[in-house]
């Protein structure tokens, strides 16, 4: 497979970027969401941030917290021989059975006219202002539909991980529209179109105990209300998705099907990305998928970072015409960077391979039942 890594890579360092107040540093600028808009390409970055002043010794944890109706950072800190203190994975701090997040994360915009160079914007165009997103707001997706960007992420907070959604027509203001899946849940990319007059997601709920992790869809009328959630597919054993698994980048419309590309993780090789494709009229059926991953962490800023072995996607676009398409995915490197790869369209669907056993439930789509009281559009 003709892999091309842009020899810029990585595209997008920390120090790139500015942070959000002289009282933080930016240690990761990654896992960006990517819309074609004009003639440039736009990137959502998730720009992680840790408090720039920490005292040799402890461990300082921003949130956010309300005061008076605004939302402000504040900081908690930790002397790090306390007992019961647990900082061993640099994402996180883990303290009397309480979990946080050792960065806050925010979403910043860039833009690029030739795909490579990025002005990014001084100022976040998503904050965590919510109760639901005091520890951070993460790896967005963006899925345009006719002139309307709406924007799905991952919203972290004391009561669990969740998605909510947003949307832009200007990418100058933003309108936030709430928790569409309670938690647990990530990994949700919306398919750019109605299908059979509903939108479908697809996205990935945890499991604790019992049962195996599966990427799962659901189906709404409005983008908003969202039901009818059924598994299409999981884990499996001994191969390059074996320990965790999650949709990527918003799925690409071709003529063979909905291309998803995908990240999956294992003990050997880390988060590497993968595809699937799934049938144009029913997305519920699965017609190929890697047998082999086509993008692992090999290169230096792939495998050494803030948390190595890592290439993870929000986002990707289909470039070209008919038979010289080519697929550019960004793509955040080692929980760190923002990087991309051209791998040719033809290459991605030779690489494919037809399941040879189908564990997919079969939706009828004209049976899919609207929520009651969903009837009603976003309004923007």
């Amino acid at each position: 497979m003709r892999i091309e890594r842009a020899q810029m890579n990585p595209l997008i360092s920390p120090i790139h970027v500015k942070p959000s107040s002289s009282e933080m540093r930016v240690v990761s600028a990654f896992n960006a969401a990517t819309v074609m808009w004009g003639d440039e390409t736009f990137l959502l970055l998730r720009v992680a941030e840790m408090p720039k002043e920490v005292p040799e010794g402890e461990i300082a944890v921003p949130i956010v917290e309300r005061h008076d109706g605004e939302a402000r950072i504040t900081v908690r800190r930790f002397n790090v021989n306390t007992p019961g203190l647990d900082i061993t994975d640099p994402r996180a701090v883990i303290y009397q059975d309480e979990i946080y997040l050792s960065s806050l994360s925010h979403l910043r915009l860039a833009r690029s006219k030739d795909g490579f160079r990025f002005h990014i914007d001084d100022v976040p165009a998503l904050f965590p202002t919510e109760y639901f997103e005091e520890y951070g707001i993460e790896d967005p997706r963006m899925t345009k539909v006719e002139d309307t960007v709406y924007i799905n992420y991952t919203a972290v907070s004391r009561y669990g991980i969740s998605v909510a959604l947003a949307s832009t027509t200007d990418f100058i203001h933003y309108q936030k529209h709430g928790v569409i899946l309670p938690p647990e849940n990530k990994n949700v990319v919306i398919f750019p179109e109605r299908i059979h007059d509903e939108y479908i997601m697809l996205h990935r709920p945890a499991t604790t105990g019992l049962g195996n992790q599966q990427i799962w869809m659901g189906y709404s009328p409005d983008l908003m209300h969202w039901g009818h959630h059924v598994p299409l597919m999981g884990k499996r054993p001994g191969m390059w998705d074996s320990t965790r698994l999650g949709a990527g980048a918003v799925p690409i419309k071709t003529e063979y099907g909905w291309l998803e590309i995908y990240h999956g993780v294992n003990p050997d090789q880390g988060y590497c990305l993968g595809a699937v494709l799934l049938d144009l009229d029913d997305p519920s059926k699965i017609l190929a998928r890697s047998n082999v991953p086509f993008l692992i962490p090999e290169t230096e800023y792939e495998r050494t970072g803030f948390y190595g072995n890592v290439v993870f996607t929000c986002g990707a676009v289909a470039t070209g015409v008919e038979k010289d398409q080519v697929v550019r995915i960004y793509y955040g490197a080692a929980d760190e960077y923002t990087c991309r790869a051209d791998i040719a369209l033809e290459d991605i669907l030779d690489s494919l391979h037809a399941p040879a056993i189908s564990v997919r439930v079969p939706v009828d789509l004209n049976q899919v039942p609207i929520p009651e009281g969903a009837s009603c559009p976003l309004q923007k």
